[in-house]
């Protein structure tokens, strides 16, 4: 299977900039969205996940201060905390950089680039980004992990013969592939069953998902 492909967004007013950028992260293998004003951000957001953003920091005529881009930084970082944003200006210096990366970039590049730094510039921010999801993945893991060490096989109290015959059929159960439908009325015990199919099976170190219905 193909590996999908990383999902880029260019925001700058300038076509030949955005052309230019386009070219160079496709022909990289990437899939490259481009946007001329910032205003379309919001609305591109709400259809599209992205795994970096390239965004241009000034877009009114004659403007050099920043002002506009950083406020759209601040705003991807509210909304998207975790997509890294790569601050783009041809007005760049090392004040412009600090105030860029306090509000949020992962990193700047000054206009014009060299290719070779702007791709090594946007390689560790997608590294970074898989390193960041790897890591919420992990404890979101080992925090569904930890829960499901407070529901053991004990959980379920009893010793008639019942009960007994329900610990018989969840043996023979949990060893299978089976899909396994529990009936009952609410509050007698069917997650308790679930957690223990679940931890009597080969899959008991994999993550165990309750979803209420």
């Amino acid at each position: 299977m193909m590996a999908e492909k990383r999902r880029v967004l260019v925001v700058d007013d300038d076509p030949e900039v955005c052309l230019a950028l386009e070219v160079l992260l496709r022909d990289a293998g990437m899939a490259v969205s481009v946007l001329h004003h910032p205003d379309a951000i919001p609305d591109m957001l709400a259809e599209t996940t992205f795994d970096l953003i390239l965004l241009d920091v000034n877009f009114s005529p004659g403007r050099t201060d920043e002002h506009e881009g950083l406020r759209w930084l601040q705003y991807l970082h509210e909304h998207i905390p975790d997509t890294p944003v790569i601050i783009m200006t041809a007005y760049g210096d090392v004040e412009m950089a600090v105030r860029a990366l306090k509000a949020g970039a992962i990193d700047f590049v000054q206009k014009p680039w060299r290719n070779e730094k702007l791709m090594a510039t946007v390689h560790a921010a997608l590294q970074l980004r898989n390193s960041q999801l790897e890591v919420r993945r992990l404890r979101d893991r080992q925090k569904h992990l930890t829960r499901d060490l407070h529901h053991p096989f004990t959980a379920i109290v009893g010793r008639s013969r019942a009960i007994q015959e329900i610990f018989r059929t969840i043996e023979k159960v949990a060893r299978t592939d089976a899909n396994v439908l529990i009936l009952g009325e609410t509050g007698t015990g069917k997650e308790l069953v679930a957690r223990a199919i679940h931890q009597a099976s080969p899959r008991r170190d994999e993550v165990f998902v309750s979803v209420d219905m």
